[in-house]
């Protein structure tokens, strides 16, 4: 039941995003849902692989170049999802970061930990 909760944050989150942040778009709520959706796959089977071929990268940049991981992720949600578009790099890095930011508050608000 948690990550129903999850993905639906999730999915509010990519509508109110898209709307603030220019150089995103959303076509639809339903697009959100599918948003949100290859955004958690993407994050399950690619970010391990891009984080593990990074490391260096990682341990050189002190953990900031997980950032860039993130927003690459974003981009190939782009990829993925008609009706989903990030007009760039910079666009895709700070629609993670703020994604990331307000997931974490509202996951921590709303979800009961057992």
């Amino acid at each position: 039941m948690n990550w129903l909760l999850k993905l639906l944050i999730t999915t509010v989150l990519v509508v109110v995003i898209a709307h603030f942040l220019p150089g995103i778009s959303v076509d639809s709520f339903t697009t959100a849902l599918i948003v949100a959706v290859v955004l958690g796959l993407l994050n399950v089977f690619v970010k391990p692989i891009l984080v593990f071929l990074t490391i260096p990268a990682t341990i050189i940049t002190l953990g900031l170049f997980l950032l860039v991981i993130n927003a690459v992720i974003i981009l190939l949600g782009d990829y993925f999802v008609d009706g989903f578009a990030v007009s760039g790099f910079l666009s895709a890095l700070l629609f993670s970061v703020i994604l990331s930011i307000a997931q974490s508050f509202l996951n921590k608000l709303l979800i009961e930990e057992k």
